[in-house]
């Protein structure tokens, strides 16, 4: 495999390989995904303006199928042509645009696209104030990401890394951050936060080890229920709108 890598900001070649992959592999995997997905589409559905949706780091191919099946004009952007091997069937198809570009120096004017999306990408970026400028700037009504909340288990994250990653082999290190940064860095750049869902309030790695979507069902539902998902949740999929729109 020959890269040809010539940008700050690379962390999308790794979730965009097939290792990466393996971690939502399986039902519990699959479970994962449709959650996201699900809560994605749910936010995107009340932007009714919404056709033109950019990717940013998007080559892992979570969220490109359902996005075209609902009829969005799709482009995803990689750091690397590598990046589009896991969505190169929709993009031979002409189902959606796979370009190479920079990440911190987007190569699009001012507002290109209704919404930019960006997810399993804002823990591993060093720069992430320039990330989140690029991102507010070539989006003309919404970016939707997610991140991994400092106020969850996830806090603790650094003492249990070594855990973590002999439980799941391909873990890697990444950032929390907290809503109101995340908040405050966007709004410096004409957005305000508009809606948040916390995924989970379970480790994500405690469900890949129970290995039973009926049982992790159970305990996130009854998580939500009783308000700790709201509260600890994680990650969270953060919808922020620019203001005025």
């Amino acid at each position: 495999m020959i890269l040809t890598v010539t940008f700050p900001e690379t962390a999308d070649i790794e979730t965009s390989s097939e290792d990466y992959a393996r971690r939502f592999s399986g039902n519990v995997g699959r479970w994962f995904l449709e959650i996201q997905e699900r809560a994605t589409l749910d936010m995107l559905a009340a932007l009714p303006q919404a056709k033109t949706i950019l990717d940013v780091g998007g080559g892992h191919g979570q969220l490109a199928p359902a996005l075209v099946n609902a009829g969005y004009n799709v482009t995803i952007l990689g750091s690397d042509a590598i990046c589009k091997k896991r969505v190169a069937n929709l993009v031979d198809r002409g189902q959606c645009k796979f370009e190479v570009g920079n990440i911190l120096d987007l190569p699009y004017p001012d507002q290109s696209f209704d919404v930019v999306i960006s997810y399993r990408l804002l823990p591993h970026v060093t720069r992430w104030q320039e990330y989140l400028a690029e991102l507010s700037r070539v989006a003309r009504t919404a970016v939707l990401l997610d991140y991994p909340e400092v106020r969850s288990i996830n806090y603790i994250s650094p003492l249990l890394f070594t855990v973590k990653k002999n439980l799941e082999g391909n873990t890697r290190p990444f950032t929390c951050f907290k809503a109101k940064e995340l908040a405050a860095e966007f709004k410096k750049h004409g957005f305000m936060a508009s809606k948040r869902y916390p995924e989970f309030f379970l480790p994500m790695v405690l469900h890949r080890k129970l290995n039973t979507v009926g049982i992790s069902s159970v305990l996130e539902r009854l998580c939500r229920i009783i308000g700790l998902t709201g509260w600890l949740g994680s990650p969270v999929i953060l919808q922020v709108i620019r203001e005025g729109k």
